[in-house]
């Protein structure tokens, strides 16, 4: 067999030479050209929100293909991209308005840059960015600065800029991340405070409770600090509600919003923000022009897929399926609790994690790669976070597919011991 010329992402090739040839996908599940089904326990990397190819997404695609495919959209606008900013504003009242871009790092990047030109163009320049230790916002340049320093980006630590760092809100140490950022917030003149609300996704899904994020982002309010919501893993739906930040009744400054937008069929994102920060980029100096742009920003077919997404969530009962998957995740991390081998077992809306007992933990554990494999050998697509383990299915997933997960994962973990 040739090997193939595909680099893929976060995969070191000396350690895995092949990657497994995916046909089709349908609902939960994906298929291979043999015909051999593995169930999508991740949603193909936090993305698939109502399941592969709903009939509504595809229709929608393929109805606006047949009109528009793609426009420069400095100086253009379309009808797609107009009716789903509309939509989005409803989603997330408070704010006023939306930028296009086209993956959750470009959206993280745009926040960025949207809180420094403020600063700037309101004649009282910040530069520094506060963030939470173990954070994670993306693969360029300034979502790696915001995002936790290690094995991610250690060859890139030239190029980053450098951020202040508040302690995780564990359990019964909020406080100290509270005090730290009131600290910051007094002596450091920051220009935003970046956080993911109430769950850590790379990090290791860690989970904090909302008053934390509330606490935050009163802090930010009084001390006139810019916050920013990184919703690209947490939004449309995944802690049980639309957005994150409803569990605490937060409404950032700047929200951005990736991954499940198109349902996971399309590539698209967006960075929603309130009017003052639009108002400091307004002027007839072009100078204060908000520089940024990707060549697909837009897309008319990929806005007319997210609209189709925002139908299904008006028109079909996600609210139930949510709470559903959230009872199934109870129920197996229950199962796992009780073996040994497991620990610290946690769990928001339609995300689930628990840590398997090693005595090298982290992201390198030497047990993340060979769960992987262990449980693909199972059909089943997960991708530990080294010795943690995380469930994140499809809204369409049934009792029965989960019960498998779940299955699989105590059979793995058991026979490494």
């Amino acid at each position: 067999m040739t090997r193939s010329p595909v680099w893929h992402p976060f995969t070191q090739h000396a350690l895995q030479p092949d990657a497994t040839l995916i046909a089709r996908g349908e609902g939960a599940w994906l298929e291979t050209s043999d015909g051999r089904r593995i169930l999508d326990g991740i949603s193909s990397w936090w993305v698939v929100t109502h399941g592969h190819r709903h009939p509504r997404i595809v229709a929608a695609i393929k109805s606006q293909i047949d009109l528009l495919d793609q426009v420069i959209f400095a100086g253009f606008t379309h009808e797609p991209a107009e009716r789903l900013a509309g939509e989005l504003l409803q989603i997330a009242p408070g704010l006023s308005h939306v930028f296009y871009t086209d993956s959750g790092s470009t959206s993280v990047e745009v926040a960025l840059k949207m809180a420094l030109g403020y600063w700037r163009n309101i004649g009282h320049p910040r530069s520094r960015i506060v963030a939470l230790e173990h954070g994670y916002h993306g693969d360029t340049i300034g979502t790696m600065s915001a995002g936790a320093r290690g094995v991610f980006n250690a060859a890139y630590e030239p190029l980053l800029f450098d951020v202040s760092r508040l302690p995780f809100p564990h359990a019964g140490q909020e406080q100290a991340t509270l005090d730290a950022l009131e600290a910051a917030c007094r002596t450091e003149n920051p220009a935003a405070l970046i956080v993911e609300p109430l769950i850590l996704g790379a990090g290791g899904m860690l989970m904090y409770a909302p008053h934390v994020l509330a606490e935050m982002a009163r802090i930010c309010a009084t001390h006139g600090v810019l916050l920013i919501a990184d919703e690209v893993m947490t939004g449309w739906g995944r802690t049980g509600r639309m957005l994150a930040c409803e569990h605490a009744q937060v409404v950032p400054d700047i929200l951005c919003l990736a991954k499940g937008i198109t349902g996971g069929s399309l590539p698209l994102a967006v960075t929603l923000c309130k009017a003052s920060i639009f108002d400091a980029h307004h002027s007839a100096d072009r100078a204060r022009t908000f520089y940024h742009s990707s060549s697909y920003t837009a897309n008319p077919v990929a806005c007319a897929a997210a609209l189709a997404n925002i139908e299904i969530w008006k028109t079909e009962p996600v609210e139930q399926r949510l709470s559903a998957i959230a009872g199934m995740h109870q129920a197996g991390l229950e199962r796992l609790s009780q073996l040994p081998g497991f620990s610290d077992a946690r769990q928001l809306g339609t995300v689930a994690a628990i840590d398997v007992k090693v005595n090298n933990p982290g992201y390198l554990a030497d047990i993340g790669p060979r769960l992987y494999a262990a449980l693909i050998e199972r059909d089943v697509l997960l991708r530990p976070l080294g010795n943690t383990i995380y469930v994140m299915p499809p809204y369409c997933v049934t009792v029965e597919d989960l019960d498998r997960v779940y299955s699989a994962i105590a059979d793995a973990v058991q026979a490494f011991d």
